[in-house]
C-alpha cells in the first residue's frame, strides 16, 4: 500500500494517502505507515519539524480515511504551515457518505469534543437550548452542505473550521448520521448494515486543500474520488 504523489518542489510534497495506511507511528507502534514510506522516497525529510516520528507531517487522517495531506520538506515551510493551522487559514474539504437522509440543504455542527472515557475514541455533545457545552470539551465546529441525497445515504461536502481528533466521524455520529463504514462511531444498527455492505475502509475523503505557499501564493490542490467508492455510489440506495 503505497501513497501517490500530486507534487513536489523544495518547500513541500502535496500526497494522496490511501485508505488502510496509518499516518505514522509511534513508539509502540509497528505498523508501516505513511511516514515510512515518505522517508524511503524523501530521505530529506528527516529532521523536519518539531517530532521524530512524523518529520514534516502537518496533520493526519485517520487510518481508514484516504484523501490529501501537505508535507513539510524544510523547516521554514513547516512553520509557515503549522501557523496557517494555528490560525485556521488552512483550508480542508472532505466528501463523505452518511447514513440516512439528512433534510438541511446546509448546515453547520458545532459541538464541543473530547476524549471518551474509554480512551479510544472522541465523544462530541450538542450544546444545551442556551448554547453552552454540556461538557468541558473542545470547541469544534464543522460545515458541510448535501452533494446528494439516496434513500437510505446522504453524500455531503464537509468543510472543518477546527482540527480535533477524528471530528467529521464524531459529529456526524453525534449529529445522528455516522459515517458508511464507521464501526467506531456507529450505532448497532449501522454496524450491521456495514457487515453487509463488507466495507473495509471509511466513507471519508480529504478530497481538497489549500493554504498559503512561502511566496505569499494560495495554492489548491483536488483530487477525484478513489474508484472502488465512485463504484459504491453507483450501487447504493
Amino acid at each position: 500500500m503505497h501513497y501517490k504523489l500530486i507534487k513536489k518542489n523544495k518547500d513541500y510534497l502535496i500526497v494522496n494517502k490511501p485508505a488502510g495506511l496509518l499516518t505514522h507511528g509511534a513508539g509502540h507502534i509497528k505498523e508501516k505507515s505513511l511516514v515510512d514510506s515518505l522517508l524511503a522516497d524523501h530521505p530529506e525529510l528527516a529532521g523536519i519539524g518539531e517530532d521524530d516520528f512524523r518529520p514534516g507531517i502537518m496533520h493526519r487522517l485517520d487510518k481508514l480515511a484516504s484523501g490529501l495531506m501537505v508535507v513539510a520538506l524544510n523547516n521554514e515551510s513547516f512553520f509557515n504551515l503549522k501557523r496557517q493551522f494555528q490560525e485556521r487559514t488552512i483550508s480542508k474539504y472532505y466528501t463523505a457518505l452518511v447514513f440516512g437522509r439528512i433534510i438541511s440543504e446546509e448546515s453547520e455542527i458545532n459541538f464541543p469534543i473530547m476524549r471518551s472515557p474509554k480512551g479510544y475514541k472522541m465523544v462530541a455533545l450538542p450544546l444545551t437550548k442556551n448554547g453552552k457545552a454540556n461538557f468541558d470539551g473542545r470547541n469544534a465546529k464543522t460545515k458541510f452542505e448535501i452533494i446528494k441525497k439516496y434513500i437510505n445515504y446522504t453524500l455531503l461536502k464537509v468543510k472543518t473550521e477546527t482540527g480535533r481528533t477524528h471530528q467529521v466521524r464524531c459529529h456526524f455520529a453525534a449529529y445522528g448520521h455516522p459515517l458508511v463504514g464507521d464501526d467506531l462511531y456507529g450505532t448497532r444498527k449501522t454496524k450491521l448494515k456495514n457487515k453487509k455492505l463488507n466495507l473495509d475502509w471509511i466513507f471519508l475523503v480529504a478530497d481538497e486543500l489549500g493554504f498559503t505557499n512561502l511566496k505569499g501564493e494560495r495554492k489548491k490542490y483536488k483530487i477525484e474520488l478513489p474508484k472502488e467508492l465512485e463504484k459504491f455510489l453507483e450501487i447504493v440506495k
